[in-house]
């Protein structure tokens, strides 16, 4: 009788070492799969990869909560779909704004105006025939600017590739490559920057032709939405046949701001040589102008107040026009182009694009007793 209590009480001893023994090497087994994908993960969120299972993935959140506009491309290549929110379709119609832009506009029944602002974080908006073509001139540089960094996004071009100067390319105008020997070569950091900067005809050329050409370059406007775009001849094109909208420049830089068409570290090369512009004789004196700041140095006076904008401008003669990313003192940003066509060099068209500058300042300045924090942020 004893000697059977003992062989049963040895057996079960034997189960539960093995139930033991069983359920550490389960343990183990889960400790080193858990071990490894969370390894994969954190490596995959180093290089700005983040890919999670479908029941974990921030995709799931964002589907829940929002649903993209159909008529963004996104960049797969640039993982930059967490940056969606619900303000970048238009939301609000600034009806105090449009309409003051419609007076303004009628004054000068012999100037043909343009004009749209663009708020990114509350969906706000402005519109003054934004969608009708017109002459880009210089203004054109935005969207070309945005096409370089994609193509150095995709690894088509290095950011210090060297571009040799043909004949082919040489334009009159602005700028200073153009009086360079034939066969010099220039970086394209320096190419992309003084396009923005000077203004450099020759220097657009030179991208125009590295990005494909013309015909190349045109279909990726139309791929990124821009429809009024298009690029004609090589610059300077002082008949204004390359064209542009004010919608289309300010969907440019939301483009860029929002993430939807370049990766985080193209889109702060893309502030950094917006930021060299040195023309700010429109849409920053027209801000400016409607704060009731100092003229002399707008660009300084603007940041005392809070403000900063990355513009650039357009200028043939028959037409004017300026657009740039607007930062607000309460951490919003906004996007605001112009254009106005007219006689050759009226001082009345760079004008009104300063007047319908200075008409937003009520419809952007923030209100008082609120503070950066009470306010929606745009995500970055």
């Amino acid at each position: 009788m004893t000697g059977r209590n003992s062989s049963r009480t040895r057996g079960s001893f034997g189960s539960s070492l093995k139930v033991l023994f069983r359920l550490v090497l389960l343990g183990a087994g889960l400790g080193v799969i858990t071990g490894s994908v969370l390894k994969v993960l954190a490596l995959n969120l180093q290089q700005g990869n983040p890919i999670f299972p479908r029941w974990m993935s921030a995709k799931v959140v964002i589907e829940k909560s929002y649903k993209p506009n159909k008529s963004h491309k996104v960049n797969p290549k640039t993982n930059n779909h967490l940056l969606f929110n619900k303000s970048l379709d238009p939301q609000k119609k600034l009806i105090r704004l449009t309409d003051k832009w419609n007076l303004l506009a009628s004054r000068n029944p012999d100037l043909t105006a343009s004009a749209y602002l663009f708020v990114l974080d509350d969906g706000h908006f402005a519109i003054l025939n934004s969608d009708q073509e017109m002459p880009a001139a210089s203004s054109i540089k935005i969207p070309i600017l945005l096409a370089t960094l994609e193509k150095i996004d995709s690894g088509a071009i290095a950011w210090n590739d060297k571009l040799e100067l043909t004949k082919e390319v040489v334009g009159g105008g602005a700028g200073w490559m153009a009086f360079e020997p034939l066969g010099t070569s220039f970086p394209v950091h320096e190419i992309a920057t003084e396009m923005i900067r000077v203004s450099d005809n020759t220097a657009t050329n030179l991208l125009i032709q590295k990005l494909g050409g013309i015909e190349v370059l045109n279909e990726r406007f139309r791929m990124l939405g821009l429809s009024s775009t298009r690029v004609r001849n090589f610059l300077p094109d002082l008949q204004g046949t390359n064209t542009t909208s004010t919608r289309d420049l300010a969907r440019t830089l939301e483009l860029v701001d929002t993430g939807r068409a370049l990766s985080l570290r193209s889109r702060d090369l893309f502030r950094e040589v917006m930021s060299t512009s040195l023309s700010n004789r429109l849409l920053p004196v027209g801000l400016l102008k409607g704060l009731g700041g100092k003229m002399s140095r707008p660009d300084e006076s603007l940041l005392i107040k809070g403000y900063r904008v990355y513009n650039k401008t357009g200028d043939i003669g028959i037409s004017y026009a300026d657009a740039g990313l607007i930062e607000l003192p309460n951490g919003k940003r906004a996007v605001a182009g112009f254009i106005v066509k007219g006689p050759f060099n009226d001082p009345r068209s760079p004008e009104l694009i300063r007047e319908m500058a200075a008409a937003m300042v009520p419809d952007l300045r923030p209100k008082e007793g609120k503070s950066q924090q009470d306010l929606p942020q745009q995500k970055q």
